[in-house]
């Protein structure tokens, strides 16, 4: 998938003690700076959002993924800057080793960003969210960590996190680990829908990633992180973290316009067998299906998006996939 932002935050290579002075020095030198590709002309109005989502547990013994759908968290972010309108959150979690790490995540990241979101007037909206993002992954992460090494035995469960956070138009999207967020983009001049990539994947055979996670003492054998873990980026996974696996997220920023379509939000258990693309236009058939029946009392175009979803997540354990697969589908009303 082509990307649909520029990278605005990215945790280099940091060992212990040194993640604070590394994004001090981004900020300084000025490389945290919040870029957007110009890609539409024209004001767009506030644009609707509502996810829906499906879960299947597919081969695995449990379900261990985690979701939120905030369609408007506006009144619990309040008092907010005046230059914002309106908040929503959307987020997905893919433990492993466990349930407790991204059922954590689902149930206080969303609380601690809320509690950190900007109160009053701010210089800048852009950099200020961008601090809310990081801050709320590090405290919910060392919250995380804290429960689960006061237990006897310790907990060792981990999970990624893909969350969506949107600010009017604006999509703030923080990252760790291999879930992904697509958002679909219709192209007038081709009339094709497009599959733009608002995240980035964190595996421990990225160059950046390895160099940190042998930097801090850990290896990569077999394509993962001490022949174990498969992310290099991650909420909990205690026992990692001292060789390098690090919650700092990545963080990208979009302007949403009035070609896009819907955000795809879902785990590595989709994208192991559907490409982007090809998840994308399975979206978009869904969606232009005269056969999909409405039941009463219910909208047409709710009933259209929940069977998007329950589609591609079947299809997906169809196609083979033994994961747990988490299938969440953001509208874009316009």
């Amino acid at each position: 998938a082509s990307s649909a932002t520029e990278q605005v935050s990215s945790a280099g290579n940091h060992g212990k003690g040194e993640k604070r002075k590394s994004l001090e020095e981004e900020e300084k030198n000025g490389r945290e700076e919040l870029v957007e590709k110009k890609v539409c002309k024209g004001s767009v109005g506030i644009l609707g959002l509502k996810g829906y989502v499906a879960e299947r547990k597919g081969e695995r013994e449990d379900m261990q993924d985690a979701h939120v759908i905030l369609n408007d968290i506006t009144e619990e972010c309040q008092p907010l800057p005046s230059q914002i309108t309106r908040v929503s959150y959307f987020a997905v979690f893919d433990g492993h080793g466990g349930v407790r790490a991204s059922k954590f995540a689902a149930q206080n990241l969303h609380q601690n960003l809320i509690k950190k979101f900007p109160k009053g007037e701010v210089v800048s909206v852009e950099k200020t969210v961008k601090r809310c993002l990081l801050d709320t992954f590090k405290h919910t992460d060392e919250e995380f960590l804290k429960q689960a090494s006061s237990q006897k035995p310790a907990w060792k469960d981990g999970s990624t996190a893909t969350c969506v956070l949107a600010v009017d138009n604006i999509l703030y999207i923080a990252n760790l680990g291999d879930s992904r967020a697509i958002l679909c983009r219709y192209n007038e001049e081709s009339q094709k829908h497009a599959a733009l990539s608002l995240s980035k994947e964190h595996n421990p055979t990225q160059y950046e990633e390895r160099m940190r996670i042998q930097k801090a003492g850990g290896n990569v054998r077999d394509g993962r992180v001490l022949g174990v873990l498969e992310v290099s980026r991650s909420i909990g996974d205690g026992q990692y973290k001292r060789c390098g696996v690090i919650s700092v997220p990545d963080i990208k920023r979009c302007q949403l316009t009035h070609n896009d379509r819907f955000i795809l939000i879902a785990c590595d258990g989709l994208f192991k067998v559907f490409t982007p693309e090809e998840a994308v236009n399975f979206i978009v058939s869904c969606l232009e299906d005269k056969n999909i029946q409405t039941r009463e009392g219910k909208l047409e175009a709710d009933a259209r998006y929940e069977a998007a979803c329950n589609r591609l997540a079947n299809k997906a354990v169809q196609r083979g996939s033994a994961d747990n697969v988490t299938v969440m589908v953001v509208r874009i009303e316009h």
